[in-house]
């Protein structure tokens, strides 16, 4: 659980990190930044601030920022009513993203995230740099975490239904709390 003033300075620190990389935003879309601390109250290492340009029925349109070392907990997009899960590309706009997904093993950068390594399993690191980018089939069991510096990513996708994203860690709840002091 955040508190409006963490919350109000989690927004004001990705509105900054999204100048950082060059993406101008208006007045609503910065209004609009979902903190995301997933239930667990560790924002600075595991969470992630959210703006969606769009989220239609066919498509979706996001704008991640990530600060240093934060890492988006592992999780896949399941089918739901007889639609596949969500497919997404996950451009890297500023800064570094190591993204982590089944297959051949690689060192995860774990550094401060020992309480949550039993939870982040898949192992297969894909760095992404600026103007790289990574597209996950629907169903892909994934996580990612940003560099040192933090990270601007841009995510292009099939229909966001994020109340259906299925994680790893039973802690996690998707949308977060806020207190009221």
């Amino acid at each position: 659980m955040l508190t409006k003033s963490q919350y109000a300075e989690a927004r004001k620190r990705a509105i900054a990190l999204y100048e950082t990389a060059g993406i101008i935003l208006t007045k609503r879309e910065k209004e609009a930044i979902e903190v995301a601390d997933f239930g667990l109250g560790d924002l600075q290492k595991i969470g992630l601030e959210v703006l969606v340009y769009m989220n239609t029925s066919r498509v979706c349109a996001k704008e991640l920022a990530m600060f240093p070392e934060q890492t988006c907990p592992e999780h896949f997009h399941p089918g739901k009513g007889g639609t596949p899960g969500k497919e997404e590309t996950f451009r890297c706009r500023w800064g570094r993203v190591f993204l982590y997904v089944p297959g051949q093993r690689s060192a995860p950068r774990m550094g401060g995230l020992e309480a949550y390594a039993k939870h982040l399993t898949a192992t297969h690191e894909i760095v992404l740099e600026p103007g790289e980018q990574y597209t996950l089939l629907p169903d892909t069991l994934h996580w990612f975490r940003a560099g040192t510096e933090g990270a601007v990513v841009s995510e292009f996708s099939t229909t966001s239904t994020d109340d259906a994203d299925v994680f790893t860690d039973p802690r996690i709840g998707r949308f977060t709390k806020i207190a009221e002091s």
